[in-house]
């Protein structure tokens, strides 16, 4: 392509695009701003397939390195940003398999699992669930019946159950005590329970559904920006209730070991992480393998289902599974009590 006075302006300009696309994408992510919730609410490779769009199309125009160097920025920015691209870390980590947990120097790790049942409206995943034979299994958008469905199914009647506000948890073990929500604002979205291992120990387990993230994608409105800035202040009020909940009912966070987990309505890059990686690691980010994003089934972006753990667990094993019966993909852990 012979380069014309047109084609430089053009390179010039895409160029310059892309690079303010990366400094605002840069800036987004690594501060997380209320403002532009909105903007970080899709993936970070979602803004930077656009950047490299932006910059290999400048190439073709100009003919610059720059454009080049332009390009490979938003790779390695990519590449360090995506949530995704972290279980590159994990490489030789073994993913769960269906049955039993493989032991793990001898010791059998806790399984722990978390759906989305989305009130049954795909089916009955319960044979989905069972496969996995999990030991505590977190359910959201599930009534009571459906919860007690699911155990019996898992358990034949052994395990244990406690379901509260199309919340659930059923386990193999016995649950000894259930904390509910006592403001009715947030009755919807917690809902602890105390599960009795068979060695005398006990775990905390909080079960979280947070309110359904903004979908809005309308850039282009201000009232679209408005509606997320207000939509992620809410999670990050019922994480914080949550929380509260559980220092003022268990010793967390000195002695108490805990499993929170459930459908979070957020991506992993969102602030409500702030308020967790102190006392608590993402499974999936210390052992996962595979494609982590659970929603939507068919074509999953985002992340929203989650399994995080207190520094009293080792997670050695966790992946996504896919199940026809939730338009959530299902987590599977494998957690080591230490």
């Amino acid at each position: 392509m012979r380069t014309t006075s047109f084609s430089r302006k053009t390179g010039w300009l895409l160029v310059g695009l892309s690079l303010a696309l990366h400094l605002l994408t840069v800036f987004a992510f690594a501060r997380q701003p209320d403002q532009l919730a909105a903007f970080t609410v899709m993936p970070i490779w979602v803004w930077g397939g656009l950047g490299l769009l932006l910059s290999s199309s400048a190439f073709y125009f100009l003919r610059a390195p720059l454009s080049l160097i332009v390009t490979g920025i938003w790779a390695l920015t990519v590449l360090l940003g995506a949530d995704e691209a972290r279980v590159i870390a994990n490489l030789g980590t073994p993913a769960p398999q269906p049955g039993t947990p493989t032991m793990v120097d001898g010791i059998r790790p806790i399984r722990v699992v978390t759906l989305n049942t989305s009130l049954f409206r795909f089916g009955d995943p319960s044979d989905d669930i069972a496969a996995w034979e999990p030991d505590i299994v977190l359910l959201q958008e599930a009534t009571a019946y459906h919860v007690k469905k699911i155990a019996d199914r898992l358990y034949g009647g052994h395990g244990d159950y406690r379901a509260f506000a199309q919340n659930g948890v059923a386990t193999r073990w016995s649950i000894s005590r259930e904390v509910r929500n006592p403001d009715r604002k947030f009755t919807y979205f917690n809902h602890n329970v105390t599960v009795e291992l068979p060695d005398s120990r006990s775990i905390e387990v909080v079960n979280l559904h947070l309110s359904s993230a903004a979908t809005d994608l309308r850039l282009w409105q201000g009232q679209c920006w408005q509606h997320h800035k207000e939509n992620r202040k809410q999670r990050q009020i019922e994480i914080a209730v949550a929380l509260r909940i559980l220092e003022d009912t268990t010793s967390f966070p000195t002695t108490q070991p805990v499993i929170l987990g459930g459908d979070l309505n957020a991506p992993p890059t969102d602030p409500i992480k702030q308020l967790l990686e102190r006392d608590f690691d993402d499974t999936f980010h210390s052992a996962g393998t595979g494609w982590g994003d659970t929603f939507q089934r068919r074509i999953p972006i985002l992340r929203l289902d989650q399994i995080h753990a207190t520094r009293h667990f080792t997670p050695v094993r966790c992946r996504a599974v896919t199940t026809r019966h939730s338009d959530h993909r299902m987590v599977v852990a494998d957690l080591i009590l230490e």
